[in-house]
């Protein structure tokens, strides 16, 4: 049985205010109101299936555009996105101050909240700030929060026991993150499985890559492992993960072709694993390429070439996609017949 150190309830102290954000003629960051008070009440579950790793839009001077971010979440709630992941790696959200980055979740919070599950990325290398980011989500309206593992500083085991059980202890559903090629640092299984203990770690998004993963973290959650979410971040190997028994994915792909994803991830989770393959053939290729550079470059400049985005641009020290890959993702684009 899981136990926590605090009650969800008493770790809520969302306050009965508004926030409203001064547009801007130059960055289209136009007033958008939000009434807080109560995200206790209206939490949704996150989902088994397809999740996107959200896109951030920003104008060609590098602002947040907001009209455009309000365009992609329309075109994820008719394309039947199963969960949306805000403010992660993909959103460039390391990059943002906490005003922008409440400026994002009051956009966000305000067009989809109770439509499709949130799950907002908090994850840093100090604790303190992970904790300060993971009170803007609650009191913005966050279901749920990603929390990658403290990179660089190379932690160990007991040390992320203890950072990711003071981040549940407020009181946010947890996702751990395990991004081991970013972040020098694994998150051994029995060390998930000893967090799992935790009412409110409630699931890992693994990018190891490692397909043999998804068993052996199920033996080591044992009991939990029905209710512990299983989450791949690795587009190329998604298919066969959930095919392996996990339970979806949060994807960088899916924010070009959503509904697809979400198609993959229901076969593959009913059990059917020759549709669910065949269903992910023609997205192979765009899988590898829309990562010749680091994410989310190539994904930007594919958005803006099929007209989901009106800018490429990516926050230094990213830049825009180097024009000798345009042909290859291109191809990767006309294979996956989007254009």
């Amino acid at each position: 049985m899981r136990t926590t150190t605090a009650s969800f309830l008493g770790l809520l102290p969302l306050l009965g205010c508004v926030m409203a954000f001064q547009s801007s003629s130059n960055n289209n960051q136009r007033m958008s109101p939000l009434v807080m008070g109560t995200n206790s009440d209206e939490m949704m579950q996150l989902k088994k299936g397809a999740t996107c790793a959200l896109l951030t839009p920003f104008t060609a001077e590098g602002k947040i555009d907001v009209p455009g971010l309000e365009k992609l979440l329309q075109f994820h709630l008719n394309s039947g996105t199963d969960n949306l992941c805000v403010l992660g790696t993909t959103a460039e959200a390391s990059t943002m101050s906490m005003d922008e980055r409440a400026l994002v979740l009051t956009t966000i919070v305000n067009s989809v909240k109770g439509k499709i599950p949130l799950l907002v990325g908090t994850g840093t290398i100090d604790p303190n700030h992970v904790k300060a980011m993971t009170q803007q989500a609650i009191d913005l309206g966050a279901d749920a929060n990603l929390v990658v593992s403290p990179y660089y500083v190379k932690p160990p085991q007991r040390g992320l026991i203890r950072h990711f059980t003071e981040v549940a202890d407020m009181g946010l559903p947890v996702i751990l993150y395990n991004v081991p090629g970013r972040t020098a640092c694994d998150i051994k299984d029995e060390t998930v499985a000893t967090l799992a203990e935790h009412d409110y770690i409630v699931g890992i998004k693994d990018a190891t890559g490692d397909l043999n993963r998804v068993a052996s973290l199920k033996e080591a959650l044992g009991s939990n492992a029905e209710s512990f979410l299983q989450y791949s971040g690795d587009d190329g190997t998604t298919t066969d993960f959930v095919i392996a028994g996990g339970d979806g994915c949060i994807s960088v792909t899916a924010n070009l072709v959503p509904a697809q994803m979400s198609k993959i991830m229901k076969a593959g989770l009913d059990g059917d694993a020759e549709l669910a393959r065949k269903l992910n053939e023609p997205l192979a290729v765009l899988h590898k390429k829309l990562f010749v550079e680091s994410n989310p470059i190539p994904a930007k400049w594919a958005a803006k070439r099929l007209g989901l985005m009106e800018s490429a641009y990516c926050r230094p020290p990213l830049d825009e996609m180097d024009p000798a890959y345009s042909s290859v993702v291109e191809e990767a684009l006309r294979a996956a017949g989007l254009i």
